[in-house]
């Protein structure tokens, strides 16, 4: 299984011994998409205080907590909305076949630029899963960082 690297042990790493209740790959699955989410929300959380907002009358801060509660509730339902076509594209995808996941032939490459090479492939989808954990971790700090101020050595207070 992809992620069974030296940094831990060459062996799925599952330090709460989940496996016993949740199969490994749903497991993986669910690592991937939620680090996916949270290399995303990195961005978003980066973003603002770097280049700025968009030009809005809704949201007026660069605080991203502030902005979550700034947006509009029609927006919510929208990206929720969004979010189901999502998944429901991703399992219609899984039922013909393809991967989201890797391991397979992608559900998504308009660009063609996951490798043909298998050995090439593996060593993306454990780039990838690797960035997933540390985005994963990143935001969580952020977040730890912006509640609990002075928790987070190296980020300031009210980050």
């Amino acid at each position: 299984m992809i992620g069974a690297t030296v940094e831990v042990g060459e062996k799925i790493w599952d330090p709460m011994d989940m496996n016993r209740w949740v199969p490994a790959d749903y497991a993986r699955e669910a690592e991937l998409a939620n680090g996916r989410s949270a290399m995303l929300a990195t961005v978003g959380w980066l973003w603002p205080a770097t280049f700025g907002t968009f030009t809005s009358d809704d949201v007026t801060t660069t605080d991203p907590i502030d902005a979550i509660l700034q947006a509009d509730p029609q927006w919510w339902a929208q990206f929720i909305v969004l979010c189901g076509v999502f998944e429901f594209w991703k399992y219609q995808k899984k039922n013909e076949g393809c991967s989201y996941t890797g391991g397979g032939e992608p559900a998504v490459d308009y660009l063609n630029l996951y490798p043909k090479d298998p050995e090439a492939r593996k060593t993306l989808e454990v780039q990838e899963l690797k960035n997933a954990r540390l985005a994963m971790i990143g935001i969580a700090s952020f977040l730890s960082a912006h509640f609990i101020p002075g928790s987070v050595p190296l980020l300031p207070d009210g980050f």
